[in-house]
């Protein structure tokens, strides 16, 4: 220091003395001595003095600061590479291990849990998988966060956006403590954390609701997210990877890649991408200051029934230019939501064309729509047997149209109402469905939505392939042992056609062009539909068969077994039963009974059947198809033969215009019938499918003028497919088959 007040002294003076030497004049050297002359000089000079000096202290400073830019400190030198082997830092455990928590319904997120327990187990981090039923919050949660451990949330979301049950304390809790003054802002501070949810994107107003508000709940708490949150999306038409697995597996590397750079010790509290598509707010310090009113922002447009998440393409890629940015400010959140608006009102100018056959909107511009079969969806419809048509269609060969090739018998149809059922056809025209029914038999890997949103092919092309991939399944059978040789040959000329595989096949836009096309091929049509669309069944041609599948009573209850995706199911499912009352031709109701779920509400039916009036009411034990994580449907919900037979009697006695009329005992199925089809004592619950053409032809030649009802084509129904009767529905002149040890071959074959 005091080199550095002498440097300044003699800079001084160097400068100082020219200038006072040059301003004094000859006398004043005369008149005064040399020291109280130079005095004097200063003096008259100060302002020179004052100058040089702040100009002087002005350089000093500046060459100070430069020098501790440039030059390490004692107090503060740079930091040395050092050898992991003596490096005091590599010491440090920055993660203690990892938890799981999993709210799970069906089992899926359960089983994601247990697939990332192994993968982070691998990796060499402590973990546990925790059931959030079996964990307390009030006590656990906030030491979750001095102890180091990441914690992880696998959450689904249930009926109406709703947690399950086993998350429903955990999610009350947090909710609750998010907005209690007396936990305070800072309660989880220092807990780490990642989001995966499991949602469906059809249901519109509550997609991935309980990842979402976790996600809020726990950063309003001050805990810390360590990466974006994840979404998986049953939906495999929207699901960004082709199915929900795809999407967490997606997710789950991204994880494992993030926990792994937290355990070096990068204290960065989010990666990548964050999800209103900007880059990440904690990246920098001088970010920071944003970071609270930003994810403030995020949050609440996400809370608006996830604004960002869009169910078609054109919306996603409109979206783009307004979602870059690191922060979300206030003044920006106008911009993005008109964005968002415009991007709605586009998509609603282009779903203006109404398709004259059914009321389904539809695209004027076909080509800017994308193909309901994702590349994911055809692998697994494939692996299921499906042969697939187009872009939304499929037809499969009927396990009972293989039985009846080898005289093994024919399904409850053909006991019912005279079908060959080697010479049916099952398809379907749309693979998408507008329910998630519990006893799914495709186990939802078929989309779903409640519009037509996709490419369209047109029906000449798809009854054409459907035709020649169902007889080219025929044709597989030929020279198999056991198949009759005649029966092959009737097989490949395909009678009766089944609309009833997979979906709801009157989603499908043309699905009238389709009808008429089967009739102009003199080929029946039995149509299957979820009762969710009235409209549609009005303007349906006449079928041979009208099917409604009326798997409930009440409104709870089949909202608790179909669990539909319109809001207003209920009305449009009574509206659908009254639609069916107004129809000429065959109509049934088809009830499934799921025991334990809708076994007892007796009366309820009834009302329902009053309703609508169908001429046969089909009643069915559910079938049980194996263990699903989209389905909590087990072998206890399917009742014995004996008790569907209970309930068919006790729902007879209740209908006085109602009689049983036939049984399946097969296929575990029963068949009331209007006593209008019962002349002379004779039940008359078959069908003339050669007369039923005739009155089809005449009715189309007519331009609609000529209707007929369904009196019109019945036919005698033999005595051995009699309610009470010895065979109990299967046909004599075919040999029944029964497989009671698989390992034990009886057939020949």
């Amino acid at each position: 220091m005091f080199s550095n007040v002498t440097w300044f002294m003699q800079t001084l003076a160097i400068i100082v003395l020219p200038l006072s030497s040059a301003a004094s004049t000859s006398e004043d050297r005369e008149s005064h001595g040399p020291v109280l002359s130079y005095i004097t000089s200063i003096w008259h000079n100060r302002l020179f003095l004052y100058s040089a000096a702040a100009l002087i202290f002005g350089i000093w400073f500046s060459v100070k600061v430069l020098q501790k830019k440039s030059v390490p400190s004692a107090t503060n030198p740079l930091p040395q590479p050092v050898k992991s082997s003596d490096s005091a830092k590599d010491t440090v455990a920055h993660v203690s291990g990892v938890k799981i928590f999993f709210g799970s319904q069906t089992g899926t997120a359960k089983g994601f849990a247990k697939e990332l327990l192994d993968e982070v187990e691998a990796s060499g981090f402590p973990c546990e998988i925790i059931d959030m039923k079996d964990y307390d919050p009030d006590d656990q949660l906030a030491d979750e966060g001095t102890n180091k451990t990441v914690c992880v949330f696998l959450l689904a979301t249930y009926t109406d956006g709703q947690p399950t049950e086993n998350a429903e304390w955990f999610c009350k809790w947090l909710e609750e403590a998010s907005t209690d003054f007396r936990y305070g802002k800072t309660y989880l501070k220092g807990l780490k954390y990642a989001v995966f949810g499991l949602g469906n994107s059809v249901y519109t107003g509550h997609y991935n609701t309980v990842g979402k508000n976790v996600d809020k709940w726990l950063w309003m708490l001050s805990a810390a997210r360590i990466m974006t949150r994840g979404e998986g999306d049953c939906n495999v038409v929207n699901s960004k990877h082709g199915n929900i697995q795809a999407d967490f597996k997606a997710w789950k590397m991204k994880f494992m890649n993030r926990l792994k750079k937290l355990a070096k010790g990068d204290k960065k509290s989010c990666n990548g991408k964050c999800k209103s598509g900007g880059s990440c707010k904690n990246k920098t310090k001088h970010e920071h200051g944003h970071e609270e009113r930003s994810e403030h922002v995020i949050q609440t447009v996400n809370a608006e029934e996830d604004l960002f998440e869009s169910s078609s393409d054109e919306e996603e890629s409109g979206l783009q230019d307004e979602k870059k940015g690191p922060v979300v400010d206030m003044e920006d959140l106008g911009i993005i939501m008109n964005g968002v608006k415009k991007a709605k009102s586009k998509d609603g100018e282009q779903m203006v064309k109404l398709s004259k056959v059914n009321g389904v909107k539809m695209a004027e511009d076909e080509e800017g729509r994308r193909e309901m079969i994702t590349p994911a969806l055809r692998d697994a419809l494939s692996k299921q047997g499906y042969k697939l048509i187009g872009s939304h269609s499929g037809v499969k060969l009927c396990r009972w149209t293989k039985s009846m090739l080898r005289g093994r018998g024919g399904c409850y149809k053909h006991t019912f109402y005279g079908i060959e059922s080697h010479r049916c056809m099952e398809t379907t025209p749309s693979l998408a469905c507008a329910n998630k029914c519990v006893f799914c038999w495709r186990h939802h890997t078929n989309p779903v939505g409640t519009e037509w949103r996709w490419k369209m092919d047109p029906a000449e092309k798809i009854l054409q392939d459907s035709l020649e991939k169902h007889q080219n399944m025929i044709r597989e059978f030929k020279g198999v042992p056991g198949v009759k040789p005649e029966r092959y040959e009737e097989g490949l000329a395909v009678k009766h056609c089944a609309l009833s595989l997979v979906g709801e096949p009157i989603m499908y836009p043309e699905i009238n062009v389709f009808l008429r096309l089967l009739h102009s091929n003199r080929i029946s049509s039995f149509l299957v539909t979820n009762a969710q669309f009235p409209r549609e069944i009005r303007n349906l041609v006449p079928v041979t068969q009208l099917y409604v599948s009326v798997d409930a009573s009440t409104k709870d209850t089949l909202k608790k077994i179909d669990r539909p995706l319109f809001k207003d199911f209920w009305p449009r499912f009574l509206d659908c039963l009254k639609a069916l009352g107004e129809k000429k031709q065959r109509t049934v109701y088809r009830l499934t009974l799921v025991k334990a779920w809708n076994v007892e509400e007796m009366l309820a039916y009834a009302d329902l059947i009053a309703m609508g009036q169908p001429d046969f009411i089909e009643v069915k034990g559910v079938t049980y198809c194996g263990d699903s994580t989209a389905s909590s449907l087990t072998m206890a919900n399917v009742p014995w033969h004996q008790e569907v037979v209970a309930f068919v009697q006790q729902l007879a006695d209740m209908l006085p215009q109602y009689e049983i009329a036939c049984e399946h005992e097969h296929s575990n199925c029963l068949l009331i019938a209007h006593t209008k089809f019962n002349i002379d004592g004779e039940w008359w619950t078959w069908i003339d499918y050669e007369r039923f053409q005739e009155l089809v032809q005449a009715y189309e030649d007519s331009g609609g003028e000529q209707t007929f009802s369904s009196l019109d084509y019945m036919a005698k129904t033999p005595t051995w497919a009699l309610f009470g009767a010895e065979e109990q529905g299967f046909d004599p002149t075919d040999t029944r088959f029964q497989r009671r040890n698989k390992a034990k071959n009886i057939s020949g074959c």
